[in-house]
């Protein structure tokens, strides 16, 4: 077995020989006498624990040399335990280099037992960090498409998406807002034989009305006021590859009548313009409302609705994924802990409770927007519910029955939802009576079918 590296950077050559007898039994020791050749040595040898005597030549009465070789070993690798030699008189030196990103420090003269279980610890603790980032680099090895997840409904919309990426037909991809529509659409068009083409979004939700129809097919130069010049419309420059439409279902009516004929004939008509103009692309779309209810109210057509639902992709609400919260939880918390510079380890246990409880209304958008917020905000080394603005309940201004009545709502719908409406079984999970349940139900005017 290989040993891990331990790099001494120590002035003094019979401290270091001393240490090296002492230690080379059970490290691989390294040996640095100043400055150049430490970080010769880091950048060679790559040491998971390194000690350093703050007084190195040229001034070796002094720390700032020893400062100076902290920032730069931690500048080429942070991930290092450094340990800092230190004189007994000289603590505040210690604590600033703490501070400064030191792993630990002891004073001078060393003690080898003390030492040792230091080395130890520190190793210990190299060790479980090496092992988290392969397992998060394993996660991210078997990420499909820049998409994450272990749960059996997330792991089926991957499996769709395989299937689906290989044909022409167009897809309607739907689920609750921020649940990663556009991440699936993207994910489809990159496995489709069109990924070197472009992929072109519309939000129909966010263009007024009066200009979507310009925005989606194009006009001729003069065709209404403000038309100073002939433009295609974002169909046509969808040319060759894929056309992303968001928010379908909030679409106009006279404008669904024109996209289904884009659909059935790959034809468009630009405003003013007097020919028809082919193109050759693929509509994929997504809404988070309800397009069979549109139907029912005449705000939706059914023969668009059919067409550009031949295949349908469903994607589950965040509160369905299970583990997959804290899995991305821990993810998101890395990224953005790495954007910024902090030094933040974890979440408490308080934290992880409170995220796993919530029911995450905005999905993987609002987890992700609460977690960014919580590591630019927090002061501690771990996240806590208050970094997550998760500390107060929607129950705080309530009062005692209109909470407790709250609550029993909550845990009765959720109770039936995960057993898919059986009441027997729901009581179990409560343990309550069926009866007890049915009159709960009744109270709260809880309906089930």
């Amino acid at each position: 077995m290989l040993k891990e590296k331990l790099l001494i950077i120590e002035d003094d050559e019979d401290l270091r020989t001393q240490m090296k007898w002492a230690l080379a039994e059970d490290y691989a020791v390294i040996m640095a006498e100043d400055r150049a050749s430490a970080l010769n040595a880091v950048k060679a040898e790559n040491p998971a624990v390194i000690t350093l005597d703050l007084g190195l030549p040229p001034l070796p009465a002094g720390v700032e040399e020893g400062f100076s070789t902290l920032t730069e070993i931690m500048n080429e690798n942070h991930q290092a335990k450094i340990i800092i030699i230190t004189g007994r008189g000289e603590k505040e030196h210690a604590m600033r280099a703490i501070g400064q990103g030191a792993y630990d420090f002891l004073f001078k003269p060393v003690e080898l037992d003390e030492l040792k279980i230091i080395l130890g610890r520190a190793f210990y603790l190299s060790r479980l960090e090496r092992e988290h980032r392969a397992y998060q680099k394993r996660l991210e090895g078997d990420s499909f498409e820049g998409m994450l997840g272990t749960s059996a409904g997330i792991q089926r919309v991957f499996s769709d998406i395989r299937k689906v990426a290989t044909t022409d037909e167009p897809v309607l991809i739907t689920g609750d807002s921020g649940t990663g529509k556009e991440l699936v659409a993207r994910a489809i068009h990159r496995l489709s034989m069109r990924s070197e083409k472009p992929f072109v979004v519309i939000n129909c939700g966010a263009i007024p009305e009066n200009l979507l129809e310009s925005e989606m097919f194009g006009h001729e130069k003069g065709s209404f006021t403000g038309a100073h010049m002939q433009r295609k419309g974002r169909a046509e420059l969808a040319e060759g590859g894929t056309l992303f439409l968001d928010e379908i279902g909030e679409l106009p009516m006279p404008l669904q009548v024109k996209l289904l004929r884009f659909l059935q004939e790959h034809v468009v008509d630009r405003i003013g313009g007097r020919k028809e103009i082919t193109v050759d692309a693929r509509v994929l779309a997504a809404t988070n409302r309800d397009l069979k209810s549109a139907m029912e109210t005449g705000t939706f057509r059914e023969d668009l609705y059919f067409r550009l639902g031949i295949i349908t992709i469903d994607l589950p609400p965040l509160r369905e994924r299970g583990g997959d919260i804290m899995l991305l939880s821990k993810i998101f918390l890395d990224r953005f802990v790495e954007e910024n510079g902090k030094n933040i380890k974890g979440f408490t246990e308080s934290a992880i409770r409170a995220i796993t409880d919530y029911e995450w209304p905005g999905n993987i958008r609002e987890l992700e927007n609460r977690i960014k917020r919580a590591v630019i905000m927090a002061e501690g080394r771990k996240i806590t519910p208050e970094d997550l603005e998760m500390g107060a309940t929607k129950y705080s201004k309530m009062t005692l029955k209109n909470a407790r009545d709250t609550l029993e709502k909550e845990l009765i719908i959720k109770a039936l939802n995960k057993n898919k409406g059986n009441v027997s079984k729901a009581a179990d999970d409560l343990s309550i009576s069926r009866p007890s349940l049915y009159a709960l139900m009744e109270k709260l005017g809880i309906s089930y079918s």
